[in-house]
């Protein structure tokens, strides 16, 4: 299968630090917030490759489960033709809701790597504690705290700007 112009430019531009694709993660979440949509960004990486990236779009979708790591979920199993995702890795500036972390732990995403934690909505360690679940995927590694002021730092100006 012949990939377009644009996997291409993502592969060859695919950084390799944590922060690195966070970062990635972090300008994807500024385009949402340019759009009106709280400032969340996600990137599905899968051997070192980007292979889906989205902000929030709950706003222009009309659609309560149009999270940025939904909607990068889908993209990635459409985009690999599977639901199992066992060899990528999800980078999310926000620590990810009950519904996304469900979503996560179905798809079998082996890595997990979250900015800002979100004490209102987090599902991982903040009310739900959805990463020590028994459904976990084996081995799965959940880092949080990767570019954490930065990512704070989005949803703090966001939601100042919406009061």
């Amino acid at each position: 299968m012949k990939e377009n112009n644009k996997s291409e430019s993502l592969k060859k531009s695919s950084p390799k630090s944590f922060q690195d694709y966070m970062a990635l993660a972090i300008e994807i979440a500024r385009e949402g917030a340019a759009n009106g949509e709280v400032p969340i960004g996600a990137i599905l990486v899968c051997k070192g490759e980007i292979i889906a990236k989205a902000h929030n779009q709950k706003e222009s979708l009309a659609d309560p489960t149009a999270h940025a790591e939904m909607l990068v979920i889908r993209q990635g199993a459409q985009k690999l033709g599977r639901w199992r995702l066992d060899d990528c890795s999800l980078f999310v500036t926000a620590e990810p809701c009950v519904m996304c972390m469900g979503a996560i732990i179905q798809a079998r995403i082996p890595k997990l790597v979250y900015g800002a934690a979100e004490k209102r909505f987090g599902g991982v360690e903040s009310t739900a504690c959805l990463g020590k679940h028994p459904m976990l995927p084996r081995q799965m590694e959940i880092y949080s705290g990767i570019c954490e002021a930065v990512c704070e730092d989005l949803m703090k100006i966001f939601f100042e700007k919406k009061r």
